[in-house]
């Protein structure tokens, strides 16, 4: 019996040097290191995860969709995203005492431990990773067009590939930085040129005016062609709300009391972003459409030749933005990469390890953006295929699962229209993007 008293006490001291060990790995961790957030980093981290390369692409989308989808897909998408954003936030602590600090810890604690994971962990992979190789092409095709916009028929042509490398070689140095916070000066400016940009494209839009034979019919002429664009748009606009997947990851950086909670500054930047959202969004899109009709490019600034400084500047903001958006939804990434490496496989967590497991990451993405830079399919084949679920659809479920609204209530009925809404999104736009990627591919060579 004698031995009972040092037992216990030894076991409370190896409970206390692992609570300690992984209160420094957690202190470490890009998610968890900072918590110093103002409310305003919210807002300009939601506006640069949220607009990015798919605004450029909404008058497109609405030249396959036609005015009256087009209007009701983009503003029932706002509303949508919007409302479990909403829950997204109301969600990060709604266990007394503790924080979902990520987006897989609340699927966790919705869907149970293993579930939880496997439910969660793939789609925000893909919806990232798969983001971030996007982002990387628009970075090079951006580049590309700022270049031959400066330089006319006076330069030699350089393939896109290298324009991507190019791109690509910043975020070696950027992907170092540590956290949320430390990349905020990159995110403030990426959320500002893509208010900028967004400006650009619809003031250049509405002062080069309509079109002489402007044709607002969509732009397919056999029926499956017309049904396969209308699948593909409904990917593109998909893509075009998709920050939720790195919500709870911002909300952790924000510091939280019982008197005042993480989720009141956190709603306050995200309805700033949704407005700023709104702002970048509905005149692109309308005025985009309204001028070039079926004629518009997948990329509306290629649409625009003249003025050409203008269209370089607007090219070369839209390069800044994209930085900040790879490093955004990068971010996540890094964490579940290092919480691997680190409490999994036991490495020491250090410099080292984060220069080369982030370095692996950056030039994993390069290498499958110079290989299949499919741009519009590419957009629309992630749009449906995960963004869908994680935007639309997963919130809801999640609601439903804790907190058990009453069966017909309002709650229930908003969140089960939702459901069914994503649903749909979620099977109908992969298909419409795999037939453009297919068609791309045709005439497409390596490395071109």
């Amino acid at each position: 019996m004698g031995t009972q008293a040092p037992e216990n006490h030894s076991l409370a001291k190896i409970d206390d040097e692992r609570s300690a060990g992984e209160k420094a790995i957690d202190d470490w961790l890009p998610i968890t290191s900072s918590r110093n957030a103002k409310w305003w980093y919210s807002a300009f981290h939601n506006v640069t995860a949220m607009v990015g390369a798919g605004v450029l692409s909404l008058p497109y989308a609405m030249s396959e969709l036609g005015w009256g989808p087009g209007i009701t897909v983009l503003m029932l998408s706002w509303i949508v995203t919007l409302y479990t954003m909403w829950q997204m936030v109301e969600m990060h602590e709604m266990v007394p005492g503790k924080r979902f600090d990520r987006y897989h810890e609340l699927g966790q604690h919705a869907f149970g431990k293993k579930l939880g994971l496997w439910i969660v962990v793939p789609q925000q992979l893909i919806v990232e990773v798969g983001g971030d190789i996007v982002f990387l092409v628009t970075g090079g095709k951006s580049l590309k067009k700022f270049h031959d916009v400066i330089c006319g028929n006076e330069c030699t042509d350089i393939k896109l590939t290298y324009f991507i490398m190019i791109f690509a070689s910043c975020h070696f140095v950027l992907s170092q930085l540590p956290n949320f916070n430390s990349i905020s000066g990159v995110s403030l400016a990426a959320a500002v040129m893509s208010l900028s940009y967004s400006t650009i494209a619809w003031g250049a839009t509405a002062h080069k005016g309509q079109l002489p034979n402007v044709d607002f019919h969509v732009r397919a002429t056999t029926t499956p062609e017309k049904v396969f664009d209308f699948f593909g748009a409904l990917g593109d606009v998909a893509f075009a709300y998709a920050g939720h997947n790195v919500v709870l990851e911002i909300q952790a950086t924000i510091p939280s009391t019982p008197e005042n909670p993480s989720k009141k500054p956190m709603w306050k930047g995200v309805v700033v972003a949704y407005i700023m959202v709104a702002i970048c969004y509905f005149p692109v899109s309308f005025i985009g459409y309204w001028a070039f009709g079926n004629q518009v490019d997948d990329n509306i600034l290629i649409t625009l030749n003249k003025p050409k400084w203008l269209i370089a500047l607007a090219n070369m903001m839209v390069v800044i933005h994209v930085i900040g958006s790879y490093q955004i939804f990068a971010m996540p990434v890094f964490d579940m990469i290092e919480t691997i490496l680190v409490k999994k496989l036991h490495f020491p967590p250090g410099l080292a390890l984060r220069l080369i497991a982030r370095t692996t990451y950056v030039a994993f993405t390069t290498f499958v953006a110079i290989t299949i830079p499919f741009f519009g399919g590419l957009l629309g084949f992630f749009g449906g295929f995960a963004f869908a679920p994680t935007t639309y659809f997963l919130p809801c479920i999640m609601w439903l699962a804790i907190y058990k609204p009453k069966r017909f209530s309002l709650s229930w009925f908003t969140n089960w229209i939702c459901i069914i809404l994503g649903v749909i999104l979620m099977i109908l736009a992969p298909i419409g993007a795999l037939r453009q990627i297919i068609l791309s591919a045709k005439t497409y060579q390596f490395y071109s």
